[in-house]
């Protein structure tokens, strides 16, 4: 049962259909002390049958209007309109005729994997090509739900110029829709951190009076000091919360007028025992903590319900752009391939990406090593 309260705030977990997150969760659920839930709607589309009792968990915070759906595998800027994107949509039609969903997210990228449902979110060049196909997957996602659509911004990106274009061009595409973003604090830290780019500067690159939902996790770190002679920290939700991150979390949440949701995330495969499960609720509490000195500040001062103007309705055929798709084709297959660094520069130079929009020759080595590190990691599905 969500907790009822009058804060305009709603301090929330992101759970799955994870034996570990359930695990974690459960007695944060039992005191109540969770306001709303996340659900990764399509990590389940591989299942014929929701489990009744998960059914069931998920359909009580829809009811009352505590349910958001993240979407992790439509691919949104893949530069090919593909079947499975299609059927992605239609799945999203059929949940949102059974339970209702007070807003559905996306990941900002297109996944490397050569299959659909495998590989991992990777950054695109800015361009017009680009807006515009990400413009439209939203505008056919917003069609399919019929509820508020966002994007979360990416925790990876190859240059400093990357990161500095990356809130503007978040912002010029929710445009399409009256959109919102969901700040991912973390992905921030890994920004701040790998490029030396202090908090308050990055955070002046977002429009903030449109973020909906923030998130909050921890990390890691590859120490690539031998070869680069640095420490790059990456996004992959297996540890507690950094300190730094709470104090992003302090900093951020009343700068956002518009902030509804503020999330925990962690995957279940880093809460496999008592002591993980405990540091996670201890997480939970203090986030919530945060939000709820925040709240009141924060009644009666939404201005944006993140809905279209008028209905949306997307153009008939998608649009397409295949030679970008041939080059994230081309880099999918040399991220997942790569022997080494070397071996990746070496293949980047005698490929269609090669004094493309791309920019890889300004890519950094430790970020290019991380990249392949990501790809190759997730290159068989989350």
């Amino acid at each position: 049962m969500p907790r009822m309260r009058n804060g305009m705030i709603y301090s929330s977990i992101a759970c799955n259909l994870d034996a570990h997150i359930l695990m974690a969760s459960l007695p944060l659920f039992e005191q109540e002390k969770v306001d709303a839930i996340e659900w990764s709607f399509d990590t389940l589309f591989k299942f014929n049958e929701i489990p009744s009792w998960f059914s069931d968990l998920i359909g009580e915070f829809s009811k009352n209007d505590r349910l958001v759906g993240h979407g992790v595998y439509f691919s949104l800027f893949s530069g090919k309109w593909l079947p499975e994107q299609q059927q992605w949509l239609d799945k999203l039609k059929k949940l949102s005729d059974q339970f209702h969903f007070d807003h559905i997210s996306e990941h900002f990228g297109f996944l490397t994997g050569a299959d659909f449902h495998k590989g991992a979110p990777i950054g695109i060049p800015l361009t017009t090509s680009t807006l515009a196909i990400g413009s439209d997957r939203l505008k056919r996602i917003q069609d399919a739900c019929r509820c508020p659509v966002g994007l979360e911004n990416l925790a990876f990106s190859y240059s400093l110029e990357e990161v500095k274009k990356h809130g503007d061009f978040l912002n010029q595409l929710v445009e399409s829709v009256n959109g919102f973003i969901i700040l991912d604090l973390h992905n921030l830290y890994c920004q701040s951190h790998n490029f030396s780019i202090p908090f308050n500067e990055i955070i002046r690159l977002y429009p903030l009076d449109r973020v909906r939902e923030i998130h909050i996790s921890g990390g890691s770190w590859d120490d690539l000091s031998n070869t680069h002679g640095k420490i790059v920290r990456r996004d992959t939700h297996d540890e507690s919360v950094p300190e730094q991150v709470f104090d992003y979390l302090k900093r951020t949440v009343p700068k956002c007028a518009n902030l509804k949701y503020v999330v925990l995330e962690q995957l279940g495969t880093a809460l496999d025992s008592e002591s993980r499960r405990v540091a996670f609720q201890n997480d939970f509490l203090r986030m919530d903590g945060i939000v709820k000195k925040e709240s009141s500040a924060h009644i009666n001062s939404i201005t944006n319900n993140f809905l279209p103007a008028i209905g949306v309705i997307p153009d008939k055929v998608p649009p397409e752009d295949l030679p970008l798709y041939n080059q994230q084709t081309e880099l999918s297959y040399i991220l997942e391939n790569a022997r080494d660094l070397t071996d990746a520069r070496m293949r980047l130079e005698s490929s269609a990406l090669s004094n493309s929009e791309w920019n890889v020759e300004q890519w950094e080595p430790a970020m290019l090593d991380t990249a392949i590190a990501i790809a190759q990691k997730w290159k068989n599905g989350f």
